[in-house]
């Protein structure tokens, strides 16, 4: 059995995340409703991705000096940094 796109570098986006072909695969797979990221603005996905990620343990640049996933979907996603994420994640979560 083979992996579907999304666990591939065909369907990996080199800026972060997944591509289209990504998440199709995905959401064909597993039943799932993966959707683009937001970059701007105070959409509830975004406030929830930057929920998620801030709390994340793990490097933002690996020891040959490029960006991890997390850091270019961090980027994808319209956020310089986990602080940046953390911050965006508490003044706009609801109360």
């Amino acid at each position: 059995m083979s992996s579907g796109a999304w666990q591939r570098k065909e369907g990996q986006n080199p800026k972060g995340g997944l591509n289209a072909k990504g998440r199709e695969s995905y959401n064909r797979e597993t039943g799932g409703n993966l959707k683009a990221p937001v970059k701007s603005g105070d959409n509830p996905r975004r406030v929830s991705f930057a929920a998620r990620f801030a709390g994340m343990k793990g490097d933002m640049v690996k020891p040959n000096g490029e960006p991890t996933r997390k850091a270019l979907a961090l980027k994808a996603w319209g956020f310089s940094s986990i602080r940046e994420a953390a911050h965006y994640a508490a003044t706009h979560k609801k109360k």
